[in-house]
């Protein structure tokens, strides 16, 4: 049993891919990938691929290297199948950044579909713990999504200052940084200033070339 996403939902071919094997009434599923855009259509997939008479399905999450809020939408689809099918349904494992998102979302990290000991609030008191929670999901997730975006033009950057002017890699990284602070310029941009005059595009603007002149000049003397 395999179920996967398909690339008009993620962008990507493959961004999870679900096996599973049924023994007796039970079944073990093991998801592998993101849950990102389109997790929950193929958790929903699986799950309707699964015999009648299967009365317990437990989810091994270890392979699970990503997630932004959709994969409380896949923890839905999860919820509404075991409320339909009264079934036991368990989802453990988790690891990384997924873990953290749901420390983020306030569910427990160890199952959280597990129902909690504590008495549950007002609807309305939910609603909105649960708003500023995605909120600041939402915002972790973004941040996560730029900094690896910019991860390839900030190494490029290094290799340059290290191969211009005979730093290490820690140094090449601190002489990016201090340039970021002195200029007050995004880490990224300072790293594709870098890049591009390298590649013949002119130099950095003034304020930019200063603040790095100042950060080699500190890293000379150190």
């Amino acid at each position: 049993m395999t179920s996967a996403a398909s690339p008009h939902l993620t962008g990507g071919l493959n961004t999870l891919v679900i096996r599973g094997r049924v023994d007796a009434d039970r079944a073990e599923l093991t998801p592998r990938g993101e849950l990102v855009h389109g997790c929950g259509d193929v958790l929903a997939r699986t799950l309707a691929e699964l015999p009648a008479d299967v009365t317990r399905v437990d989810l091994d999450m270890a392979d699970v290297h990503f997630m932004d809020t959709a994969g409380l939408q896949f923890l839905d689809v999860l919820g509404d199948f075991r409320r339909r099918r009264s079934l036991t349904v368990s989802v453990t494992n988790w690891n990384g950044q997924p873990r953290r998102i749901l420390e983020l979302a306030g569910l427990d990290t160890s199952d959280p579909l597990t129902v909690p000991d504590t008495p549950v609030p007002a609807a309305s008191a939910v609603s909105l713990e649960r708003a500023e929670r995605l909120h600041v999901l939402q915002e972790e997730v973004d941040q996560l999504r730029q900094a690896i975006a910019s991860r390839p033009v900030i190494d490029q950057a290094r290799g340059i200052l290290m191969a211009t002017h005979g730093c290490t890699s820690d140094q090449a990284w601190h002489i990016l940084r201090e340039t970021s602070q002195l200029s007050n310029t995004k880490l990224r941009d300072v790293a594709a200033a870098v890049t591009a005059s390298a590649e013949g595009d002119g130099p950095p603007p003034a304020a930019l070339r200063t603040a790095l002149q100042t950060a080699l000049a500190r890293r000379g003397r150190g």
